[in-house]
């Protein structure tokens, strides 16, 4: 075989691969490419052609299993429940690995009515966190909760309402409001705008399949969560041999705090407005001080009582506060802590949701300075 023999062959023997790329991303419902459309637009051209995907996959991390009392009657296999088992309460996690690997994994935990979709793309279909942080060198290693998403097999019988509340998660996410029929905007609002947007956010909203929400009962197990956390950050240890930056949001940051009790790989928490800071001398607490897990806090816009027109702004300022005590306890025992107020940082306009902001870059590249003055790179 002459020399042109053997390049056309290899030509098409790396056509072959990249096509197989192409169809197993679309099976996947990865976002990377342009578009499973046949055309050429593999991994290696995603956004300005600036990110190559070497290694992606799924996997289930923690969670236990459950076991009816009898005996399962294969005669009737169908109808049995006895004897039976269930695998329930672990987090689902789908990650990718850039092939240019500089920094450490970074595990991302959503919050509530959320599932890992929220870091993959926004609502107007620009790059997400997780494509901005793969194109700085890391690993991302994105969670769908015990009972939420894709791990929605659940110990707990739950019970989903069909009442409608988009205007409520509206106004309580500090976008705007909702009046004389219409979604406002708050002034200066970085939140993507138009119909389309909006209808693309709240159909990323999820229900927790093992919550009472047609009581009210907004409460989750964050035991349940955390320890499914620790088990993805234990398991991405022994994948790579690198602790992990744990990225929460929201309701994700109680159970991404208690997640330090059980395990020793947490190279620090990024909490994106976390329901509340944890409590000093509680033992989420001293596990993250015990561990010296730096810690930064960050915190959007239209949050005080001077914003009279935000009618959720008060109650976020409350949060906030916590943040504030857990800082000057946290520092003064040698902890490494950061309160972050975007507007503070000359940043201004961010909702609950400045991950999918119209400046989510902006404030992706502030978190990845943070990591690089705060957190050791060799952990």
């Amino acid at each position: 075989m002459n020399r042109n023999e053997n390049k056309t062959g290899g030509n098409f023997m790396s056509k072959k691969k990249r096509i197989l790329s192409l169809a197993i991303a679309c099976l996947l419902g990865v976002t990377m490419l342009a578009g499973c459309t046949g055309q050429e637009s593999s991994a290696e051209t995603v956004s300005n052609g600036s990110l190559t995907i070497a290694e992606q996959g799924m996997f289930s991390a923690g969670g236990t299993v459950t076991t009816s009392e009898g005996t399962f009657d294969v005669s009737n296999y169908y109808t049995s429940r006895e004897g039976s088992t269930s695998h329930v309460d672990h987090a689902n996690v789908f990650y990718q690995i850039p092939e240019n690997e500089t920094g450490l994994p970074m595990v991302f935990l959503h919050g509530y009515g959320q599932s890992r979709m929220g870091w993959m793309t926004t609502p107007d279909g620009r790059d997400g966190w997780s494509n901005l942080f793969l194109k700085m060198g890391h690993s991302v290693f994105l969670i769908d909760q015990p009972r939420r998403g894709e791990a929605g097999q659940t110990s707990v019988a739950g019970t989903i309402s069909t009442e409608p509340s988009d205007q409520t998660w509206y106004t309580q996410f500090r976008i705007g409001t909702y009046l004389d029929g219409a979604f406002t905007y708050n002034e200066g609002s970085q939140f993507p705008t138009g119909d389309d947007a909006l209808d693309q956010f709240f159909r990323q909203m999820t229900p927790d399949t093992g919550m009472d929400s047609v009581n009210g009962d907004q409460n989750i197990d964050t035991t349940v969560v955390a320890q499914a956390v620790a088990a993805t950050i234990d398991e991405v240890y022994e994948r790579t041999g690198k602790d992990s930056i744990l990225v929460t949001h929201s309701q994700g940051g109680m159970p991404g705090w208690e997640t330090a009790r059980y395990t020793d790989h947490i190279a620090a928490i990024v909490a994106i407005e976390p329901g509340m800071a944890p409590e000093v001398d509680s033992e989420d607490y001293q596990a993250l001080l015990d561990k010296n897990i730096p810690i930064a806090f960050y915190y959007g816009d239209y949050i005080g009582e001077e914003y009279t027109d935000v009618p959720a702004a008060s109650m976020w300022a409350m949060m906030a506060s916590t943040a504030d005590t857990f800082h000057e306890a946290y520092t003064a025992a040698g902890g490494n802590s950061t309160v972050i107020h975007l507007p503070d940082e000359g940043i201004t306009g961010n909702d609950h949701f400045m991950f999918q902001d119209m400046n989510n870059d902006v404030i992706a590249e502030h978190v990845e300075n943070w990591i690089q003055e705060n957190v050791n790179e060799n952990a």
